[in-house]
């Protein structure tokens, strides 16, 4: 039976790996079209992020009625202005980060992004965000598809996980990212020190360098740990990156210092994947309470994205980040018993960077229960999509990546009032 490289990749890999401390695997990455050093840094909300407690109706009666204990008071949001409905909206009172970047004319909040019939499964709901397909998830993610079709040779650090497991959205047809969570854990593994440590990885180094071509297998392990010795001395650089403020010392924060370290050493990275979790609020989820779940996620994620904006503005990178926001879902509009919000439909979507045009886009929903209201889905339980998430997808792919977007998302979603970049 005929192996392919996915399949080896899957079954065969772990026995090489074992060697490397930090990446589940490494392949032959692509190089990025043209000379330019524009970076990509998705930061997905891992487990169906509350869109209305990030973005607030503070205006609106109805999000009161329905989430009586949940609801932010009107005097505690961070008011960012109205949308083209006219509909008065405020940012949650421990996202004063991302409220500097808004004010700053470089954060764009995209309203009421999802897609019909929105999955309220995390596996599937990811899977759909992943591949950009809401029909078929099996198949390659949109971002490893940008990578697949990028000019080789590649450096092997063309895509990087910050995660400890490379994340659907990053797997391509023919390539994929490797997994470093961890820049300081990256390293060879020798149970030598010293000089006898560097005699081994020379001869590791030269052990890889035969690629016998009647051995296909073998000389894709041999090209993989090629491509795994050349990011040695580069991922330690990053290690040792000290930025020009004060990450704070969470794992998003660390994760983003790392991005900055990527980027402000040039090594080739042109997309990142970075991710926190917590999002999955059912109870409890301390909208308003000072330690509570989702206030801190919300402090987290707008300091840490406050930090990573002026380090790169202070390193003269700003310019060439574009830094995309999502989670899989948003959730119910109509707080549940236990002091939570349940999986739901349409979200919110953020783009942060220097040349992003900041604002609000689309319209925010009216959440007056009634069935008949066009804008919730659901029996009135939920808010229904305005924009198609793929058309952000498109927005960046075309005005950022540089490619064309239909080709990668097998269609055309592009939306031209999605002017943020």
């Amino acid at each position: 039976m005929k192996t392919t490289r996915r399949d080896f990749i899957r079954g065969g890999v772990s026995a090489f790996t074992v060697t490397f401390a930090a990446p589940a695997f490494i392949s032959d990455l692509a190089r990025a079209q043209g000379a330019n050093r524009r970076n990509l840094v998705i930061l997905y909300l891992s487990g169906g992020n509350d869109a209305l407690s990030t973005l607030i109706p503070y205006q609106d009666s109805f999000y009161y009625s329905r989430r009586p204990t949940l609801a932010v008071p009107a005097g505690s949001v961070l008011q960012v202005g109205a949308d083209a409905s006219g509909k008065a909206l405020g940012l949650h009172p421990r996202l004063t980060g991302l409220k500097q970047i808004f004010d700053a004319g470089h954060l764009a909040i995209i309203q009421r992004s999802g897609y019909s019939n929105s999955s309220r499964s995390h596996f599937l709901g990811t899977d759909i965000w992943s591949t950009a397909n809401t029909t078929n998830t099996t198949g390659s993610g949109w971002l490893g598809r940008y990578l697949d079709q990028l000019p080789n040779p590649a450096p092997p650090l063309a895509g990087w996980s910050a995660v400890g497991t490379v994340p659907h959205s990053l797997i391509g047809n023919y390539v994929t990212a490797p997994a470093i969570p961890n820049p300081a854990g990256y390293a060879f593994l020798s149970p030598n020190t010293g000089t006898e440590a560097t005699y081994s990885r020379n001869a590791m180094t030269s052990i890889a360098s035969h690629l016998p071509a009647e051995r296909p297998q073998v000389a894709f392990v041999a090209g993989t740990a090629q491509s795994a010795m050349s990011t040695l001395d580069q991922v330690a650089a990053v290690a040792s990156y000290a930025g020009t403020v004060t990450y704070a010392n969470n794992g998003l924060a660390q994760a983003l210092k790392a991005v900055a370290g990527a980027m402000v050493q040039g090594i080739g990275t042109k997309v990142f994947w970075v991710q926190t979790g917590g999002f999955d609020t059912h109870s409890n989820q301390g909208t308003n309470a000072a330690n509570g779940t989702y206030a801190n996620n919300m402090a987290t994620v707008g300091d840490s994205l406050l930090a990573f904006h002026n380090d790169m503005k202070n390193r003269g990178l700003l310019n060439d980040t574009c830094v995309l926001v999502f989670s899989e879902f948003g959730r119910r509009i109509t707080e549940n018993g236990s002091g939570g919000t349940d999986h739901g439909a349409a979200g919110v979507m953020m783009a942060m960077g220097g040349l992003v045009n900041g604002g609000l886009y689309g319209t925010a929903a009216s959440l007056n229960p009634d069935p008949q209201n066009p804008t919730l889905e659901n029996n009135g339980g939920d808010v229904t999509f305005e924009t198609d998430f793929r058309s952000v997808y498109a927005r960046v792919i075309d005005n950022w990546l540089g490619v064309d977007s239909t080709g990668l998302l097998y269609g055309n979603f592009r939306k031209s009032s999605l002017s943020f970049i």
